[in-house]
């Protein structure tokens, strides 16, 4: 007599990750009208240095941004710091699996010594098998607000909703639907935000070398439906090329390149289909670099 024991089930993404594939296809490997450098380091005590710098080649404004992280893995903490050119800085703790299994609890705060400005929000995440439940207070002087927000899979299906409750004005000021399935090679994505927005996305893995996208969008009382198909295509082990373009004629181009292990360049260019004799296109470069 054979026991079959059931394979435990998958633990669904959360909310704001629905989609996250087909995303990732349109917005990664692209960096239109920026010259960018990353640089991720790691001391020996084990503490993370992320930092970044851009500048717009459009209106040449520079931005930086500074982020520490140091893991305290023993007890499940997590300590960043943040800070950027705009003089914002950031904290964050974080504590994850120690109250209860599955069980994410975060407290972030950021401040403005220029204006004074102050703001703090508590997170709240837990998930197990077939759930992914999250709740936040954004803390504000008129009221707090609550974003909410619940994931349900079974069998490669999900089903989610978000809320966002304005405690000062006393009424939900987002309320959003989505329902969606999920393969290891395909994965289909709809959502209606506020009962005005629609939206669905596509994403099928071709092969080991070829991932694709498509995404649609149109809004309740207007005739025009948006959509965009794009591709990324692995042409070895380091490099691989992505394209993209849109129902309003705006093609995207990019390359990435591993140069050698922790130097990645990235090119990128986006053209206007509708007057490519008139200009306006826009390029980009990006390098990353981590030790």
């Amino acid at each position: 007599m054979r026991l079959h024991m059931a394979a435990p089930m998958a633990i669904p993404p959360s909310y704001v990750d629905l989609g996250k594939s087909a995303r990732d296809i349109f917005n990664k490997g692209y960096g239109f009208g920026l010259v960018k450098l990353d640089v991720k380091t790691k001391s020996a005590s084990g503490v993370e240095f992320t930092t970044s710098g851009s500048s717009n080649t459009d209106t040449g404004k520079v931005n930086g941004s500074l982020e520490t992280k140091y893991k305290w893995a023993e007890y499940g903490l997590t300590f960043t710091e943040k800070w950027n050119t705009d003089n914002t800085l950031g904290t964050e703790i974080a504590i994850e699996d120690q109250i209860a299994k599955g069980l994410k609890l975060t407290f972030d705060t950021t401040f403005s010594p220029n204006t004074g400005k102050k703001s703090g929000k508590i997170k709240s995440a837990f998930k197990r098998e077939c759930l992914n439940l999250g709740c936040d207070v954004d803390f504000d002087f008129a009221g707090p607000a609550i974003h909410g927000s619940a994931v349900f899979g079974y069998e490669g299906w999900l089903a989610g909703y978000q809320m966002t409750f304005d405690s000062a004005k006393s009424k939900l000021t987002r309320n959003n639907f989505s329902v969606g399935y999920k393969t290891g090679d395909f994965q289909l994505h709809t959502n209606v935000n506020d009962g005005s927005e629609f939206g669905g996305s596509i994403y099928q893995k071709v092969s080991d070398s070829l991932e694709t996208a498509v995404n649609l969008a149109w809004t309740a009382g207007s005739n025009s439906t948006r959509f965009g198909i794009a591709a990324k295509y692995k042409l070895d082990s380091t490099a691989s090329i992505s394209a993209k373009v849109n129902n309003s004629s705006l093609v995207g181009v990019g390359y990435t390149q591993t140069l050698r292990p922790g130097v990645k360049l990235t090119l990128s260019a986006l053209i206007d289909g509708k007057s490519i004799n008139a200009g306006g296109h826009k390029l980009g470069l990006g390098l990353e670099l981590e030790a």
